[in-house]
């Protein structure tokens, strides 16, 4: 699934993170960042929901084009290890 905005911000997360629930409910494993130019903290709650989600089901999230800012925001909340292995 390619995230169908460029920002995943507070005012959005919800509607984002239903979208991945619902694609890799559907099968999708891979979640396509290319689009995203902004994230603040509920873009790394999303990732986190959707791995956990994904393995719930005995699959593997592929994250293809992580924007720096999730990246770091990973990093400072200690997260980076489970973001990059999945």
């Amino acid at each position: 699934m390619k995230i169908p905005t460029d920002s995943i911000t507070y005012q959005n997360a919800m509607a984002v993170a239903m979208a991945g629930r619902t694609a890799i409910q559907g099968g999708d494993r891979v979640i396509d960042f290319s689009g995203v130019l902004r994230c603040d903290t509920t873009a790394v709650a999303c990732v986190l929901d959707w791995i956990r989600l994904a393995r719930a089901a005995d699959g593997k999230l592929k994250l293809l084009a992580l924007p720096d800012d999730l990246r770091s925001l990973a990093k400072l909340y200690g997260v980076q290890a489970l973001i990059d292995g999945d």
